[in-house]
């Protein structure tokens, strides 16, 4: 059930990716909601998402 939850926010955050407003949005929610073995998953997923995407590298100080 957890990995639904992680693969499910991953999904999600790809999907508003076009807005830096939703994509923090989504992504604070996430981290309230992940576990924190999870929490890091996703840190490491987000530094490669955004590598090709600077407008989203203010999204790195929420999950920082």
């Amino acid at each position: 059930m957890a990995r639904a939850m992680f693969d499910y926010t991953i999904d999600v955050l790809q999907r508003v990716s076009f807005n830096l407003e939703l994509f923090s949005k989504e992504l604070k929610k996430a981290v309230k909601r992940l576990l924190p073995h999870e929490v890091k998953e996703l840190r490491i997923w987000l530094k490669k998402f955004t590598l090709d995407k600077p407008e989203l590298y203010p999204c790195l100080q929420i999950i920082e």
